[in-house]
């Protein structure tokens, strides 16, 4: 059994594991991360989607012995520390971009990954960049609509002052997709 170093959600765990066995299952059965949902084990759906070095991967492709010396990030490591919503989670609420809500998690961290990479997204560019993960309740436009509220607020955030002649590049981090409540947001008109 390989043995692993791996830093999930801040917190360093160094662990043994079976060769074969995936990171989703290795989050959700070792490290008690359930808010990584195992979707299709196939790549297809996008669900599991997690941040490895801060770009987004599916952890379902990805054996857990291969992330030794390297950093996931699950839907629970982007809260902040005080508990508040990630500006891209806020938006998927506010917008209702969500509705059953499993594949909202990978959906937020595949957002987080494009809007670190384009911070100015076109309503195409969005659709490409998120292509990779399905929903199959919200018909998208709502989604499209969440990443251009969150790129717009991250935006402003880089923009504001933090001291004299200084701007911020990073927003603080926020909490869980899992405690919003898939149950109050309507679903989303429109196609993809």
């Amino acid at each position: 059994m390989p043995d692993i170093s791996v830093t999930v959600d801040g917190v360093r765990h160094d662990d043994h594991v079976e060769a074969r066995q995936l990171l989703v299952h290795y989050l959700r059965q070792r490290l008690g991360k359930v808010g990584t949902p195992v979707g299709c084990d196939t790549t297809n759906c996008g669900a599991c989607t997690v941040l490895m070095d801060g770009m987004s991967a599916k952890s379902c492709s990805i054996l857990a012995a291969q992330t030794s010396g390297h950093e996931i990030t699950t839907i629970a490591g982007i809260e902040g520390q005080d508990g508040t919503w990630h500006p891209v989670q806020r938006a998927f609420h506010e917008s209702h971009a969500l509705q059953c809500g499993y594949c909202t998690p990978g959906m937020i961290l595949a957002t987080v990954d494009l809007l670190r990479e384009n911070p100015s997204p076109t309503d195409q560019e969005i659709r490409e960049g998120l292509e990779g993960n399905l929903c199959r309740c919200t018909g998208y436009a709502n989604i499209v609509r969440a990443v251009q509220s969150a790129a717009a607020e991250l935006r402003a955030a880089a923009a504001e002052p933090t001291g004299p002649g200084e701007a911020t590049a990073t927003v603080p981090q926020q909490a869980d997709a899992r405690s919003t409540d898939p149950a109050q947001a309507p679903a989303a008109g429109g196609a993809a």
